[in-house]
């Protein structure tokens, strides 16, 4: 018998060979690579991007901290000496004498401690899921953070239209915002424009999954369901934020031209038609991931259950 197979016996997890679970690290590094080197060279740097930074400064997670593979609750890696210490692991097999034998695994104790954020995650996702997709708002919070003020956000860049054609936008359509932690952005003057007036309090019932930022935020609930959920339903969650972002923007006020990004002009019909079909592919992706991770939370509430059960 397999080492791997008695220490399933012994443990009640699936062990993965340090070879499979190294490959599938290696993968996902690389793959992280792709979607942030170029945001690291900029870092290294010294520079800024007004769109891709905000995936980080705004999340406030480390790519570092995106680099670590994780194959979710239930799993155990065989010798992998290098999760020892790691946020949420522990060593399944502490008195193992031998290095190469040790098995690491997220700890069912790091588990319970998270019990409170895995059902609000669960229950915040099943209610946006359960509500007809809103395409009609065209990313006008973006234009709303910079409505009668002088006070733009992204200094770096001009306003596509100036400011007294940013406002004439704003106020020949209405607002329409759903995600509270867009709307808190609001100007004063804008405040009072929206359809709604949106508190944190509320924030599980007015979530509705045609919403470009309630999608992006597939990406922080993921990340602070880790270690517990596999890495690669994280990193999903990541690239579908990375283009949720790149439209946020292109729809925004401000001229990225320089940047690379052309706009989407939400202030013609075009423009608008344009955004509603990028909007609409976003949220068809959203709902497969969002489905992911609620089962995530189900399977992480059911392993809770079991471990109240045995004391």
């Amino acid at each position: 018998m397999s080492t791997e197979r008695i220490l399933e016996q012994a443990s009640g997890l699936r062990v993965l060979p340090q070879v499979e679970w190294q490959a599938a690290a290696c993968a996902h590094r690389e793959r992280l690579a792709e979607l942030v080197g170029p945001y690291l060279e900029r870092r290294a740097a010294g520079t800024t991007h007004p769109v891709i930074d905000f995936l980080f400064t705004y999340y406030g997670n480390k790519p570092a901290q995106l680099r670590r593979w994780h194959p979710g609750f239930g799993v155990g890696l065989l010798g992998a000496h290098d999760y020892a210490g790691a946020r949420g692991y522990h060593q399944v097999n502490p008195g193992e004498p031998v290095r190469e034998r040790a098995v690491y695994a997220a700890d069912p104790a790091y588990l319970m401690k998270r019990r409170d954020t895995v059902e609000f995650v669960s229950r915040l996702l099943t209610a946006t899921a359960r509500r007809p997709a809103q395409l009609s708002c065209f990313g006008l919070h973006e234009w709303a953070m910079v409505y009668r003020t002088d006070d733009v956000r992204h200094q770096q860049v001009p306003l596509r239209l100036g400011r007294a054609g940013t406002d004439e936008v704003v106020e020949s359509m209405s607002l329409r915002c759903t995600h509270f932690d867009a709307f808190r952005f609001f100007t004063p003057d804008a405040v009072g424009r929206n359809a709604e007036q949106l508190t944190r309090a509320d924030q599980v019932h007015r979530e509705q999954p045609g919403c470009l930022h309630a999608n992006m935020d597939l990406y922080k609930w993921g990340f602070k369901l880790a270690p517990l959920i596999p890495s690669d339903l994280l990193l999903d969650c990541f690239e579908l934020a990375c283009t949720a972002r790149e439209l946020d923007m292109r729809a925004s006020p401000y001229d990225l031209t320089g940047f690379g990004y052309e706009p989407v002009r939400i202030e013609t019909p075009t423009g608008r038609a344009e955004y509603a079909r990028a909007q609409a592919a976003i949220a068809d992706t959203a709902a497969r991931l969002r489905d992911r991770m609620t089962l995530a939370c189900a399977e992480l509430s059911s392993a809770q259950a079991s471990l109240d059960a045995t004391g």
